[in-house]
C-alpha cells in the first residue's frame, strides 16, 4: 500500500528481500520539461540555493557501522578480515522518460547482481551516489520511479550528495515541497523511516547528517560536498560574497576533516566527491569543436586546493558526476615538496543519459580526443603547482559505474560499462593508487 506518512522501523531495510521483475514503466507519467528547460534557462545559470548545516560538528562522521544497523559489526569484521573494501560510485542514475528507463534499470541490476557473488571478501558493501538521483527537479512524485524502483534489488546502503537536479528550485514550487526538502527526507533522516516516495517498497530513508558529510569506512574516507543547484560550475560556498545566499558552512567542515586526517596521521584512502567536476573536457578553442555539455568548476577547485594547501592534505582521488559520460584525469601537482599524481574521475553516466566529448562546428565532423591528449588548457589559476593535466581514458558511448577496491596499500578504481558480458569484462578501465606516495602504479 502507498504510503501517505513517514513509518519509522528498528532497524535499516535495504532491498525487498527477493530479487523482484524489473519495472518496466513509470509509475507516474512524466511529461516532457521542454518547456519549462525554456523558460528557466537563464535562472539556471544565477539561481543557487541555501541550505542548513550538518547535524553534526565540522570534524564529525558517518560510521559505516552504524548505517548497517544489527548487521553493521558483521559488515565491518568481514570487510577486516579480507584486508580490503569493494564499494560502488555512480552518478546521475534518474531517468527522466520512458523511453531512457531501462537505461537506468540496466546499470541498477548490473549493481545489484554484483552485490550477489558469492565471493565475500570481493561483495560491495555500498553505493556512493554522486548526485542527480531524480529529474527533473528531484520532485517528490518521480523518487519511486527513479529511484526506489530500480534499486530495489541493491541489498545495501546508497549514499547521496545532491546534483543540481535534486536541489535547483522551480519558480513557484512551494516552500514546504523544495527539492533539497525532499531529498533530506530520503537521504538525511535522523533514524530508519520508509518515506511517502517509497510508495509500497521497504527501503528505508538514508540517515546522513546532511547534504555534505564524511563517510568513515574500513581503509576509507569519503568526503562529500554539496556543489549546489546551477547547471555550471559548481559552487561551494559564497565565494567572498559573488553568491550570498551560500554559506560558508562546507569550507569550515573541509577543513575540519583534512585537519583531523592530518592530527590523526589517518593512514587510508581520502576520497573527495562533489557532483560538479573539476575538470570536464572541451577542445582546444581552435579546434572547430565545442565540448560536451557541462564544463569543469574551476572557481570551486581553487577553494578546495587553498583548504589543501593550509591543512597539508589531499585527496587521493576526486569523483564527479554532472556530464553524462565517463571521463578520467591525471593531474600532477607539486604538494608540500612532493610530486603527486590525483585522479580526477567523471562518472555520470548511470542512466540518465550519455552525451558526446565533442560536437562539430559549421558542418564538420566532431574531432574527438585521444587517450593521454595534454589538456592543461583546463586548469585556470590553480592554488596549487599544477605540473600537467592528462585525459588518460573516457568513454562517451555506453552506460557504466565505478567499482572501487581499498585496502591498506592502495586504491582500485574500475569502469565498468553495463550489458558488457561478465563483471571482469566489463571492466575497461582502471586506475590503482599507491595511498602512501600518491603516485598511480598501474592502469
Amino acid at each position: 500500500m502507498p504510503r501517505n506518512t513517514l513509518t519509522a522501523l528498528p532497524q535499516p531495510i535495504f532491498n525487498e528481500g527477493s530479487v523482484s521483475p524489473d519495472p518496466t514503466r513509470f509509475k507516474t507519467a512524466h511529461p516532457s520539461d521542454s518547456q519549462l528547460y525554456k523558460e528557466i534557462q537563464k535562472l539556471l545559470t544565477k539561481d543557487v540555493v541555501s541550505f542548513g548545516p550538518s547535524r553534526l560538528p565540522p570534524d564529525g562522521m558517518v560510521a559505516l557501522q552504524d548505517v548497517w544497523g544489527a548487521h553493521g559489526p558483521e559488515i565491518i569484521k568481514n570487510i577486516q578480515s579480507a584486508e580490503k573494501i569493494v564499494f560502488h560510485a555512480a552518478g546521475d542514475t534518474g531517468a527522466s522518460n520512458e523511453g531512457k528507463y531501462a537505461n537506468e534499470v540496466r546499470v541498477c541490476d548490473q549493481l545489484s547482481s554484483d552485490c550477489r557473488t558469492a565471493d565475500e571478501a570481493n561483495r560491495p558493501v555500498f553505493l556512493f551516489q554522486l548526485g542527480d538521483v531524480v529529474y527533473d527537479f528531484g520532485e517528490s512524485r518521480y523518487y519511486y520511479d527513479q529511484f526506489y524502483d530500480p534499486f530495489r534489488n541493491y541489498p545495501a546502503p546508497i549514499f547521496a550528495i545532491p546534483g543540481n537536479h535534486d536541489s535547483f528550485i522551480v519558480p513557484n514550487t512551494p516552500a514546504d515541497a523544495t527539492p533539497l526538502e525532499i531529498f533530506e527526507r530520503n537521504f538525511c533522516a535522523t533514524e530508519p523511516v520508509i518515506t511517502p516516495e517509497a510508495a509500497s517498497l521497504h527501503r528505508t530513508a538514508m540517515t546522513q547528517p546532511g547534504v555534505y558529510f564524511t563517510l568513515d569506512a574500513p581503509f576509507v574516507r569519503i568526503i562529500g560536498l554539496f556543489s549546489n543547484a546551477l547547471e555550471d560550475p559548481g559552487v561551494i560556498s559564497s565565494q567572498k560574497g559573488k553568491w550570498p545566499t551560500v554559506p560558508d558552512v562546507q569550507l569550515t567542515f573541509l577543513e575540519a576533516q583534512l585537519n583531523l586526517i592530518k592530527k590523526q596521521k589517518y593512514p587510508g584512502s581520502v576520497i573527495l566527491a562533489m557532483h560538479h567536476p573539476p575538470f570536464s573536457y572541451a577542445p582546444p578553442k581552435k579546434s572547430g569543436g565545442a565540448g560536451g555539455n557541462h564544463g569543469g568548476s574551476p572557481a570551486m577547485l581553487r577553494e578546495i586546493d587553498s583548504i589543501c594547501l593550509d591543512a597539508g592534505v589531499y585527496p587521493h582521488v576526486f569523483l564527479s558526476g554532472h556530464a553524462h559520460n565517463y571521463q578520467r584525469f591525471a593531474r600532477r601537482i607539486r604538494f608540500r615538496n612532493q610530486q603527486y599524481e590525483v585522479p580526477f574521475i567523471v562518472c555520470g553516466d548511470g542512466g540518465h543519459n550519455v552525451n558526446r566529448m565533442v560536437t562539430g562546428r559549421a558542418g564538420q565532423p566532431p574531432r574527438e580526443p585521444y587517450f593521454g591528449a595534454d589538456v592543461h588548457y583546463l586548469e585556470s589559476k590553480p592554488a596549487v603547482t599544477s605540473t600537467g593535466l592528462i585525459l588518460k581514458h573516457y568513454d562517451d558511448m555506453n552506460y557504466g559505474y565505478l567499482r572501487i577496491t581499498v585496502d591498506k596499500q592502495k586504491l582500485a578504481i574500475g569502469f565498468h560499462l553495463v550489458n558488457a558480458g561478465r563483471l571482469p569484462q566489463s571492466r575497461i578501465d582502471m586506475v590503482t593508487v599507491d595511498l602512501a606516495r600518491h603516485t598511480v602504479t598501474g592502469n
